[in-house]
């Protein structure tokens, strides 16, 4: 693979099939927070950063919606919990679900104050006596909530289903009654984030002597459903002028990197402006699996992927926090040069918002590496390897790359990117910078289907068809074809 930075996106809204026999339970909402949890989820933007100088790939994927999560089985060869459907649910079920809610939600609520009062002991008495090993990960989850710079912090029931435990699971628990419920949080970055980042956690709860408490923060996770960073193991927390880094791995780890990340922050601001938050959060993985974690993705997806950019939020909202994280083993092989492309190439789309954008792959993608290469140059031969040698084997690109063409399965992949890259250095080459910019924002802005063929028009003052006659002439003469 030839390309170090770029990052293929597929962003879209999935509307979930929310068919399903879970019984939706009356909603208590914390104090505060009245809104109920949306369907829809946003795909994240996957990236993969090849060794070398430079590519990325990306997959969408899209994430579960309450019932699904819901109706997820105890384990992958498992078969699907079933309960009674609202239409079919008896008056005694209908009571006993909301009371399991009334239950599991005051259970939530002291967690909620205990966060927000600081007071360990308050949290740790939420938590099952005889979850032994779930108590140990409630004292890492709680000191990490006080570690992070957190100014909103809840809890809030969502819906159950009271066949998804297993007897088996159900007699180790022991007590009088012992659920799974499905938990929406949300926290705030102080300083970082506009909105409340959100995800839905299953939550385990199990009632004994006449007490209720939480017993799992990780029974039942659904394929897609993201773990919080928090949630994952002990964090350390580093602040740079632009950057917040929360490492899984040790503090001087997060430290070495916010440097980075404050120049990379810098780097896009001279191209495009300061009109941005000009902050960004970082996450460092100290291992495969809690990458996976932080992305709600299959063990092993990512073994190839340096760095993701993605918004924790349910819907792909401009404001949303995002996120960068990192595979923790290759970005670090990547090198003090790499690292600053890869994160200066994700911190573009941060800036960009590109999780909530309607540009086109080749477009926020080659913006990217424009940005990022302008930030630290890489030689042409070696940073379009890959494209060269197919334009002077006569296969010169007949269009500008289709989504398709950025898939992790692409045949042509490396060139994608190559090809996008080039095409918005062109453009910056002919117009001038601000005029790249100006494109870009142009598409990015448009509510109309021909955004883009009207930008070719209204900035570049050209058709596609002809930029890419010109684009064609362009590498063929980098090539020396």
């Amino acid at each position: 693979m030839s390309r170090l930075t770029g990052a293929g996106e597929q962003r879209r809204a999935e509307v979930i099939d929310e068919q399903g026999d879970t019984v939706p339970l009356p909603v208590i909402p914390s104090a505060g927070d009245p809104q109920k949890p949306s369907g829809h989820r946003q795909a994240p933007i996957l990236k993969k950063v090849a060794l070398g100088v430079a590519v990325c790939l990306v997959a969408g994927a899209g994430y579960a919606g309450l019932r699904q999560v819901a109706n997820a089985p105890a384990d992958p060869n498992g078969s699907p919990a079933h309960s009674h459907s609202a239409t079919s649910a008896t008056p005694d079920q209908a009571e006993a679900g909301v009371r399991r809610a009334v239950a599991g939600e005051a259970v939530l609520q002291k967690m909620t104050d205990a966060v927000e009062n600081d007071n360990r002991t308050e949290f740790l008495d939420t938590i099952d006596p005889k979850a032994t090993d779930f108590r140990g990960a409630a004292r890492t989850i709680f000191s990490n909530l006080t570690t992070l710079p957190i100014s909103t912090f809840q809890l809030r029931y969502v819906s159950d289903d009271p066949a998804a435990l297993t007897p088996d699971r159900q007699t180790q628990l022991g007590g009088t009654q012992s659920w799974l419920a499905q938990v929406e949080v949300s926290w705030q970055l102080s300083g970082y984030d506009v909105k409340p980042a959100r995800e839905t956690l299953p939550v385990t709860f199990v009632t004994r002597d006449g007490t209720t408490y939480a017993a799992s923060f990780s029974e039942r996770f659904a394929a897609g459903q993201r773990r919080p960073v928090w949630a994952l193991g002990q964090v350390e927390v580093a602040k740079g002028k632009h950057s917040l880094v929360v490492s899984l791995d040790s503090e001087a780890e997060a430290k070495s990197y916010v440097s980075v990340a404050d120049k990379a922050v810098d780097s896009v601001s001279k191209v495009w402006g300061k009109n941005w938050r000009q902050k960004v959060v970082v996450y460092l993985p100290a291992k495969q699996s809690q990458m996976e974690g932080v992305l709600g993705a299959q063990p092993n997806t990512y073994t190839q992927i340096a760095a993701v950019t993605f918004a924790e939020l349910d819907t792909p909202a401009v404001g949303a926090p995002v996120r960068i994280v990192a595979n923790p083993k290759l970005f670090e092989e990547l090198g003090k040069q790499g690292r600053r492309i890869v994160l200066t190439h994700e911190t573009t789309h941060v800036a960009s918002t590109a999780t909530a954008s309607p540009v086109p792959l080749w477009l926020a993608e080659g913006f990217a590496d424009y940005v990022a290469f302008t930030a630290v140059p890489v030689q042409d031969e070696s940073a379009a390897k890959e494209l060269f040698k197919a334009v002077r084997a006569g296969k010169v690109p007949t269009t500008l790359p289709t989504p398709e063409a950025f898939a992790a399965s692409a045949t042509d992949l490396p060139q994608a990117y190559e090809s996008a890259w080039l095409a918005c250095r062109l453009i910056a080459e002919r117009e001038g910078q601000a005029k790249l910019v100006k494109f870009y924002r142009t598409v990015h802005t448009s509510k109309s289907s021909t955004g883009l063929a009207d930008a070719f028009k209204s900035v570049l003052g050209m058709t596609e068809a002809e930029f890419v006659a010109e684009w064609q002439k362009y590498l063929e003469r980098l090539a020396g074809a």
